[in-house]
Formats: structure tokens, sequence, C-alpha cells
């Protein structure tokens, strides 16, 4: 059965509780927080918070909704078709990997995995939110390179999920593995830069 509740988006207090959720979350992760502190940094009742959550869990999904707009939003941004492709893509790929460093990037992680088999909605809907529409836009614009002459693809579709997977090497088991969790700018255009350039070796219609 879909635990899914249809919660009321509307009014200043329901924005205030979400705000203040998103903050809270970030700073402490899904399990550091409960929903007395939220309500209280939102000024409201926990009545009133329950008015528009059964419980932390949808509350949470909530804020993991509409941050995960917000980034797809930001990866969608650099994809300007104006633009030679492999600046684009090196534009998406320090995108990207700030996600991933990002403190939502790491506590999204954390609750999918950490919460995953109790809690398989937020999976799911972080998926359907952000990596989905991120991966549906770069399909789009691997199709415009292929109808431009810049690239030949046979499977647009495995390359739109090859190019993520290359700018997170050296970086993402890093991180999730605590060993480093700082990454300097050189580091980070050593990665992208990379990655793009074995993306247009592989993809590029002018490879020798």
């Amino acid at each position: 059965m879909n635990e899914a509740v249809q919660v009321i988006r509307k009014g200043r207090k329901f924005d205030q509780v979400v705000e203040s959720a998103r903050t809270l979350f970030m700073q402490h992760g899904f399990e550091g927080i409960g929903v007395d502190e939220i309500a209280r940094k939102a000024g409201v009742s926990k009545a009133t918070l329950y008015a528009y959550f059964p419980d932390k869990r949808h509350l949470f999904m909530e804020v993991a909704r509409l941050e995960c707009e917000r980034q797809a939003e930001r990866m969608e941004a650099e994809i300007d078709i104006e633009r030679p492709v492999p600046e684009v893509l090196g534009a998406v790929g320090r995108a990207f990997i700030g996600i991933i460093l990002s403190d939502f990037g790491r506590n999204m992680f954390r609750v999918c995995i950490g919460e995953g088999e109790r809690f398989p909605e937020l999976a799911r809907q972080f998926y359907e939110s952000g990596p989905m529409v991120m991966r549906a836009g770069m399909i789009e614009f691997l199709e415009l390179g292929i109808a431009r002459g810049e690239l030949e693809i046979a499977d647009v579709e495995l390359a739109a999920d090859q190019f993520p997977e290359l700018c997170k090497a050296g970086v993402f088991l890093r991180l999730v593995t605590g060993v480093q969790t700082v990454f300097s700018g050189d580091e980070i255009d050593r990665v992208v830069d990379g990655a793009v350039e074995t993306f247009m070796a592989r993809f590029g219609a002018n490879r020798g």
C-alpha cells in the first residue's frame, strides 16, 4: 500500500514549518532532530505541524521533494543548448558534484540507505523528483548534440547514466566512507575535466 499522504500546501505557517524543517534536517540529519524542535523553530504548535504532516517522515519527504526540485532546476539551468557540448558537460558535472557534496546530498544518501527498508517511498520520491528529472534533461541535451553532429551515441539513455558516474570517480566513495569530506576546486576540476574528456573521447563525433 502506498503510504503517501496528501498534505495541505498553503499558508505562511506551512512555509515556516517546511523551511524550519529543511534548516534543521540539513544541520542534524533525519534522526538528529525531532518534531518538537521543528515546531519550536517554526514558531508553531505541534498540533499545527501535525495538521500539515502526520509524522516526521512525511515532513522530511516534503522537504526532500522541494529540495530535489531546486537541485534539478539548478542542473537544468546549466544546459545551455547554444554552447558546445563539452562546455555544457563541464558545467553540468560541476553542478552535479556540488549537489553530492552539499549537506542536502549527504543527508539524503544517508537517509535513503539507512531508512531504505522502512521508508522506501522516500528513496522513490527522491529519485523521481531529482535524479530522474536531471536524467531526462541530459537525454534531451545529448539527443540535440547528436542532431547537431557533435555526438555519436547509439544508446543515449545509457550515456546519460554514464556521465554522472564518471563525475563521481574519486569523489563519491571517499565521501560516503568519510575518508575525505572536503574537496578543493582543483580536485573537482580534475575529476570533471577528466569525465568530459573521457565522455567526448567515446561519444564525440570528431574522435580519432
